[in-house]
């Protein structure tokens, strides 16, 4: 029998943020008994940032080199194979609850349609059945269905008297009333109308800003939690490192982080910035304690020994680090960002230490259901995993690319002095080093073993060539293998067309 299939992601989520693997604050009971009876993918990584190109690699199986989706708002093929569509194919009706922040082909659309004055669409393939874009209006009406009159836009996440400020005060919505509980409590009342297997995708919010949460969250953890931040001595030093960051540092703007505040992030002092990560690890607890929740509605409905879960995030958070927050550029805050798989089929209690990507939960579940991708793919099934074995060959390096690119006003292009298509970077990190690759900008390297903090570039220094060319060329070696080969694998013969997937 088919399984049910429950995609569960959390925005902006970092890798390390898992007590399952030793954060030396943050507790996440429910994701930690849920990996116990599956499988945790330590080393598992986005495949770009931010949300759009992010998701894009998660829900194709593709490298953003292939699928090209370079920015929140860059359109997605319409060609390209995707996980709603796979799970059509495999006799499911695919369900979203919250959004995928897909932007659609426009050339799809007729010229009029208002799909193409906005970057948030959903995934082809989906039904909704909760969507929660990202001005969150449903949210808004149903707070004010409880009796929150004052719920008519974003100012809700700003605590009373606090607008633009650093704070841990809760805001008026209680624990009960997130976005979190909202999408979960969508979930599990259809879940109760389901007759026959299942496949439903639901897309949390948080941890994404603005960084706020009700108690008892808001206080759960103090701002001297949490491990030392990786980062040089001040925001200025930190620029000093490369162009790229300095200018990452310039347009951190706080308005992202904190709802009416303004200014730059590195303008925060040491408390605030240790205030907003402590916001941060509460809001985490508040998403585990949903999955909590519906993990006791799958036990209680007897679902639970027919549903394979899938939990993972979009990309991480620097949350500090570097004098940044968000995510994007090439620290490993922003792309290291969790997996576990929980297969009834399987075992579990398996914990992987080989390098991950996004762009494997796509082939990986097109195994688990029997409908092979048509086209190319990127990522490889992480089925063996689930059984505890290692697949042959299996990658020593971990890979992602972040375009930095602005179509829309041309503010990276300008500054930099490049072409759109020069304003992008390509990572490849390996188990001691992380060597970064600019189209237009001097390239990066870092010893992993001696500095994993990240602060000292090694790219110039004479006694590291050996390694930068290793590792430039291995770059090089990746991109070449992983070229689009949806028609490449083919060729017209005397006998008709012969297709060989994966060479010989």
């Amino acid at each position: 029998m088919r399984p049910n299939i429950l995609l569960i992601t959390a925005d902006q989520w970092r890798g390390d943020c898992l007590s399952a693997l030793g954060h030396p604050c943050v507790r996440t009971p429910n994701i930690d008994a849920l990996a116990a009876q599956g499988t945790l993918f330590a080393r598992h990584y986005a495949g770009a940032a931010p949300c759009s190109p992010a998701r894009a690699s998660l829900y194709t199986g593709l490298y953003q080199m292939n699928h090209r989706v370079c920015r929140n708002g860059s359109p997605l093929d319409d060609r390209f194979d995707n996980l709603a569509r796979l799970a059509r194919r495999a006799g499911y009706d695919p369900t979203l609850f919250g959004y995928t922040d897909v932007s659609l082909d426009p050339r799809r659309l007729a010229p009029g349609d208002p799909h193409l004055r906005t970057y948030e669409q959903v995934l082809p393939g989906f039904s909704v059945r909760e969507l929660l874009p990202e001005h969150e209006r449903p949210w808004l009406s149903w707070l004010r269905s409880r009796g929150h009159a004052e719920a008519t836009s974003r100012d809700i996440h700003a605590p009373p008297g606090t607008r633009g400020r650093v704070t841990s005060n809760a805001p008026l919505y209680r624990a009960e009333e997130t976005q979190t509980a909202y999408l979960t409590g969508a979930f599990l009342r259809w879940r109760s109308e389901q007759d026959s297997p299942w496949f439903a995708h639901l897309s949390f919010l948080r941890p994404h800003p603005p960084f706020v949460v009700p108690a008892p969250y808001n206080t759960m953890f103090d701002v001297s939690d949490g491990p030392p931040f990786a980062r040089a001595a001040s925001s200025a030093a930190e620029a000093g490192i490369h162009p790229f960051v300095a200018w990452q540092i310039a347009q951190n703007r706080q308005s992202g982080f904190v709802h009416g505040a303004e200014g730059l992030v590195r303008d925060w002092s040491e408390e605030e910035i240790a205030t907003l990560r402590a916001t941060y690890y509460g809001m985490i607890a508040e998403v585990d304690a949903q999955i909590g929740r519906i993990v006791a509605a799958l036990k209680a409905s007897g679902d639970w020994d027919k549903t394979l879960i899938v939990f993972c995030s979009d990309h991480g958070e620097m949350a500090g680090d570097h004098w940044l927050f968000g995510k994007g550029g090439f620290y490993e805050a922003s792309y290291h960002i969790p997996l576990l798989i929980r297969d009834p089929a399987e075992p579990g209690g398996h914990v992987v230490r080989h390098f991950t990507s996004a762009a494997d939960i796509m082939p990986t579940l097109a195994q688990r259901l029997g409908e092979p991708a048509p086209g190319h793919q990127d990522g490889r099934s992480l089925a063996p995993f689930l059984s505890g074995q290692t697949p042959a060959s299996w990658r020593e390096a971990a890979f992602w690319e972040f375009d930095f690119r602005d179509i829309e006003h041309g503010a990276a292009e300008a500054h930099f002095g490049l072409p759109s298509h020069r304003c992008n970077l390509a990572v490849l990190r390996s188990d001691a080093f992380k060597y970064v690759h600019f189209a237009g900008l001097p390239p990066l390297l870092f010893d992993l073993s001696r500095d994993p903090q990240e602060r000292e570039n090694r790219a110039e220094n004479p006694a590291y060539t050996s390694v930068r060319l290793h590792h430039a060329e291995a770059l090089a070696t990746l991109r070449a293998a992983h070229l689009d080969q949806t028609l490449a694998d083919t060729v017209l013969t005397a006998a008709g067309p012969v297709t060989r997937r994966g060479g010989w």
